[in-house]
């Protein structure tokens, strides 16, 4: 298996807006995700101003002069590339903290296209490949998404994927256990409706899990549209009547709802994870991926030592599957 390069995301450092502001604090989170053993790092794209350094490519430029400087940055630190950015269209760019446009509006392909392709330069000048977008909002706010609303957000992607492929950057849907997608069939029938040269899937391990979808079993039957891997893993599992449970992203995801789980996400590693992380590794190696493996934890309350025990479970474990030299 050749092709797959291996990245961390640093949404586990950056857990508030003013606490991961200064270089020194991003130059020992780099640092550490190399010396845990990747070559990447993934960051998500975000509207707190000067309190976010890395949420778009002007607060880049802002800190590290350009988005150039921040490339030398990385390589002092002995990593490679961004590997992606991961961006969600509901956050607003033009006003900080500001609220962005929504995806079944079939008025806001422009606005949406015009910040991707922000995101997508950014991406292919910091040596990465991917933009992972959340592609519609929450099951709460939409219930089922009728064929109208599947063939709006079919066109939107579609134009946006054939756009940002001009950087030679990849379009890849995220979907989180929240997602309207998560209802029926939508995953398939959106996927049925885009044109799979510029649309594809960003496959979330824990995302799938708490929602109920083996994610084995999913990259199996969908690895020809998947662009990009995230590994984390989750203990507990959210249904579709949970889901739709009115403002679910504020009750369940970050309150926990009415169980109040304290934390969604785990390392791949972790004991009571609801993911087989060997069995994924070889439907990977199986397939014909190729891409960025991101390895996140965005809960984590010790940052460090889960990237070091991950890069160990990577290093030791998953890449000789996937790789095919175990």
């Amino acid at each position: 298996m050749t092709g797959v390069r291996w990245a961390y995301a640093l949404n586990q450092w950056d857990t508030n807006i003013d606490a991961f502001v200064r270089r020194r604090d991003h130059e020992r989170a780099f640092k550490t995700i190399s010396i845990s053993g990747f070559s990447g790092v993934e960051l998500t794209a975000v509207s707190f101003g000067p309190w976010e350094p890395f949420g778009s490519p002007d607060e880049i430029a802002k800190l590290y002069g350009s988005l150039d400087g921040l490339r030398e940055f990385l390589a002092e630190c002995a990593l490679e590339a961004v590997s992606s950015y991961v961006y969600d269209p509901f956050v607003g760019f033009e006003v900080e903290m500001g609220r962005g446009p929504d995806p079944l509006n079939p008025d806001s392909l422009e606005p949406i296209a015009a910040t991707a392709l922000w995101f997508a330069d950014a991406v292919h000048r910091l040596g990465g490949a991917t933009l992972v977008v959340r592609p519609v909002g929450s099951a709460w706010q939409t219930g089922e998404l009728s064929d109208e609303q599947i063939g709006t957000l079919a066109r939107l992607w579609t134009e946006v994927g054939r756009r940002i492929a001009g950087h030679e950057v990849r379009l890849a849907l995220h979907v989180d256990f929240l997602s309207a997608l998560r209802l029926g069939d939508s995953i398939d029938r959106l996927l049925t409706a885009t044109d799979p040269e510029f649309v594809g899937l960003a496959l979330d391990t824990a995302e799938l899990a708490v929602a109920g979808i083996n994610p084995v079993d999913f990259f199996r039957a969908h690895s020809d549209r998947v662009r990009h891997i995230q590994l984390k893993n989750a203990r507990d599992t959210v249904d579709d009547v949970e889901a739709l449970t009115p403002h679910a992203e504020q009750f369940v995801r970050t309150e926990g709802g009415t169980r109040r789980i304290g934390r969604w996400f785990f390392e791949p590693t972790d004991e009571g994870g609801l993911v087989d992380f060997e069995a994924f590794a070889e439907a990977v190696a199986e397939s014909e991926y190729s891409g960025w493996i991101v390895v996140e934890s965005d809960q984590s309350p010790h940052p460090a030592e889960s990237a070091m025990v991950s890069g160990w479970y990577v290093q030791k474990v998953l890449r000789p599957i996937v790789e095919g030299t175990r």
